[in-house]
Parts: structure tokens; sequence; C-alpha cells
């Protein structure tokens, strides 16, 4: 629909005649003007006619609801119904009906998608006050429509983005990470405890300010790797040097950001007795270890395997990271009035998905989902919300400006693809796959064309840190979830999508 303001109008098939032929005007007068935020407005004149049916209309669907002694169902005189029900409910109901019938009536007429349900304007109490049955009644719905993205400009766009690079000091690093965890616990007696050890304590803290306990902050036998970052700061730091059996008070600082509000940012001391020292006795670097740690029967295999492993991750961030900084730039020459529905929804989605997530690790989403809790995501979650949906207008304009799309052989050949790397298609809906086939070969089309069409800057990225969940897998099983995570992601989330 044109967002310029028209007026129309039409009369229905279903027009009742009178008596001596002639028709009562039941036809709608239908005018339409934009609003800010990807809205409409529609005024719809509606014949006296019209209303005069549908409060008929509802006079007999509430008589047949009503049973008085001495009358048939369905066959209650008028004054008598009107004392039984009331006109108020009469007239409401009758109202009811025509503003649901016109409405679909008028955005028919108009050709108008809405985003979710028309409103009234005025509120259904001010225009019931005004719906006189026989008079003609003036409506104005508003409603949220898809919103028209434009683009300033699509060529010669110019970004900056940090360049990733394979580093071959990350194979040594996911080596040694497999050796650690498939390293041999040795029980130590003839020296103290060092940084690297697995010791058992028996603890047990104070705040320092009130010498009061910390709340589960003691134990009578917890194991402790020692290493930074393992514990709070100060506690694993105070270990280190004790020898088994020794008893030390040890001063440390909760952190700020403690999830525990009433310990973050306290001093605290903690009695701690060391009970057992073991330090780790690492296998040798050979071909045994190799077949022990992957399905590969050298270390040099190994190696290479790691090594192509993280060359083609280091290609996949480097060249996100291209087409983040990109799509950002597009972003930068949009224009789009987003509707509050649509930003409603992506919220709901992010919302979902964080649900989702949450449950995938054994939590009880109803339990941790309050309605507090709820409205507060729905608060911080509207910025991504937005942004996301900037991403997405932003593609489609460029598609539309630049006349990108997918040939449907193309399609077709990706749909047999997916579905052979699927293990059970029987609960896949097809038609539902092929388009996210489609929205996901029209994305990276989009994105080759930003390619060779824009310019990027790229920039030194810092070191990264290998992440928790790295240092807790051995070099063999983190590659193995790298490798099935890189094929798979693109079907499951196809999948996923076909399913609903």
């Amino acid at each position: 629909m044109s967002p310029a303001a028209s007026t129309t109008a039409a009369a229905p098939e279903d027009s009742q005649t009178t008596g001596s032929g002639s028709a009562p005007e039941t036809g709608l007068r239908v005018s339409t003007a934009p609003r800010p935020g990807s809205r409409v407005a529609v005024e719809v004149r509606v014949p006296g006619g019209r209303c005069q049916a549908s409060y008929d209309a509802a006079m007999a669907k509430l008589s047949r609801s009503v049973r008085l002694p001495g009358f048939r169902k369905g066959k209650v005189p008028r004054p008598v119904l009107l004392q039984q029900i009331g006109p108020l409910r009469i007239r409401a109901t009758a109202l009811e009906d025509l503003v649901d019938s016109v409405m679909r009536e008028a955005l028919s007429q108009e050709r108008i998608e809405a985003l979710g349900r028309p409103e009234l304007s005025e509120g259904f109490e001010t225009v019931l006050e005004r719906f006189n049955p026989g008079s003609e009644l003036v409506l104005t719905l508003e409603m949220d429509v898809e919103p028209t993205p434009r683009l300033r400009s699509t060529k010669g766009l110019k970004a900056e983005a940090e360049a990733v690079s394979y580093d071959p000091a990350r194979v040594d690093e996911l080596i040694e990470q497999s050796r650690r965890q498939m390293a041999t616990l040795v029980p130590v007696e003839d020296r103290a405890a060092a940084t690297g050890d697995v010791v058992r304590v028996a603890f047990s803290g104070t705040f320092t300010d009130t010498g009061e306990a910390i709340e589960r902050g003691s134990s009578d036998g917890m194991e402790v790797e020692l290493e930074e970052g393992r514990m709070i700061p100060g506690f694993v730091e105070g270990i280190v040097g004790m020898q088994v059996g020794e008893t030390r008070t040890v001063a440390c600082t909760f952190p700020d950001s403690y999830p525990q509000e009433e310990a973050a940012g306290r001093e605290a001391c903690f009695a701690i007795t060391l009970q057992e020292l073991k330090t780790r006795e690492l296998p040798d670097l050979d071909d045994a270890f190799a077949q022990q740690a992957s399905d590969k029967q050298t270390l040099a295999e190994l190696r290479a395997d790691l090594e192509t492993r993280l060359k083609e991750d280091a290609e996949r961030r480097h060249r996100t990271n291209r087409h983040d900084a990109l799509v950002a730039a597009l972003v930068e020459e949009l224009e789009v009035e987003l509707p509050e529905t649509l930003i409603r929804q992506e919220v709901q989605n992010l919302i979902e998905q964080t649900a989702g997530q949450i449950a995938q690790q054994g939590m009880d989403v109803k339990k941790l989902f309050t309605p507090d809790l709820i409205r507060s995501l729905m608060d911080t979650s509207r910025p991504e919300a937005e942004q996301r949906l900037r991403r997405s207008l932003a593609l489609k304009a460029l598609a539309a400006a630049e006349a990108i799309e997918v040939a449907a052989k193309d399609i077709d050949a990706k749909v047999k693809e997916v579905n052979r790397g699927l293990s059970d298609t029987s609960s896949i809906d097809p038609g539902r796959l092929r388009q996210a086939v489609a929205d996901d070969l029209l994305q990276e089309a989009l994105l080759a064309w930003l390619e060779e069409n824009g310019t990027v800057t790229e920039k030194t990225a810092p070191a990264a840190e290998p992440d928790a969940e790295g240092a807790s897998e051995s070099a063999a099983e983190g590659e193995a979830r790298a490798k099935k995570e890189s094929a798979a992601k693109p079907r499951a989330r196809k999948a996923a999508k076909a399913e609903g």
C-alpha cells in the first residue's frame, strides 16, 4: 500500500434490498493516511444502514440466549428483550461485531497487511458513546504495517574491522590442555603446594568488617586447582607455599561483580587447612599420546589437523568481522521507522532464545523467569532487538535496490544438500526448509556483493584468551567439536527454522 493518503468506497455484495426494491446504503467509504513509526490510520465511514443491520443482528443473536417463561427461544419481543438484557449490552455487542467486520473489509479493500491487530484510535468506550444505530459512524483504526526501508547509498561503503590471523602458538596450547586433562594426579608429600598443583582443602570464611560467617563460605573438603582465576582473588595465592596439614589464615577480596550482592566488593579472611596435595604427571608427547587424545595415529598428524582447524576458524572469524563491519556501515545508510509490533516480536524472540539456552543447561526456566525478570529482559533486550531489525531491513533494502536474488536451481541444490546431512527429515516442513535455505543463500549473496562494492580497513585484533570451555577440554575434543559445529551449524539452523 502506498503511504500516500487515499479514499475509496465499495458496496458489499451481500447488500439487502427493501420491499420497495431500493437498497439501504451499506458500502464503506475508506481513507488512509500515514502515521509516524510505520503506522497507518484508516478512517472508515460506516453508513447508517450498516450500523442498523449490525444492531438488528446483535438483537437477534442475544435473543437466542434469553429464555423467559411464556416465550419460545428466539421469539422474545424486542421491548421485553431490551428490558432483560439492557440496551447498553446490545449496543456493545453490535459495535463489537460491526468493528470486526468493518476492519476486515476495510483492510481487504485497501490491501493493507497489518502487523498485529488494528486499534480504535479513540478507544472502544468512546466510540460506543457515539454509536447510534441508523446513523453514520466514523471509525479511525490505527495499525503497524511493514516498514519501507530505504538506503541513501549502497556502493562505496567504508568500514573498519579487526583482522583475525592464525596463531601457531595455539597448537601447542591445545596440546598442553590435552596433556593436562589426560594427566595422572600423583600425591606429593615432600614439598609445599605450588601453582599448577591440585589440592584438597578445608576452609571457613568470615567478613573482615563484621566478623560474620560468609554464607556458603566454608567446606570440610573441596578440591581446588591452584591456578589464577579459579577462586576469588587471594584464595589460591594464599594456598601456594602451604604444607600438607598446615593451617593458614588468608586475606581475600570479593570482586565487585561477585554474583552474591552481600559479598560483592567486601574483604574477607579464610582459615584454610591443606588436607591433600597432588601434582599432575603429564603423558609424553609421542604418537601414543596422539592416539589416546584423538583419532590420529601420529603426533605429526594431530598437529597438522589442529593447524588446519585453527586456520579455518581464524578465516571464518576474519570473514565474519569484515561482514559485520560492512553491514554496520550499510545500516548507517538506512532510513526506516521501526514499528513497535516488530520490535516487540524481536524482543520476544530474544527472550525465547535466552530461555532455550538456559533450558539446555538443565535449569528450570519456569522458576527462573519470574514476571519481574521478564520485564527486565524486555527492557534490556530492546536495543539488541532494534539493532537486529535494522540489520535485517538494511539487507532487505539492499536486495531490492540492487536486484540481488538467488536462482531457484541454486536453492534446490542446497535443499538437497541439507537434507542429505539430516538424520531425520520426518519432522521437517519442506516449505519452511526451502524458505530458510533461500534466506541463507540470499544473505550470502548480499554479503558477497558488499565485499565487492565496499572497502574494509583492517586493524590488528588483540590476542584472544582461551575461553573456559576451551581450557576444560582436550585438544582433540575441542577440535572435534569445532569440526562438528562448523559442519552442522548451517544445517541445524535451517532444520530449526523448518521445524518452527
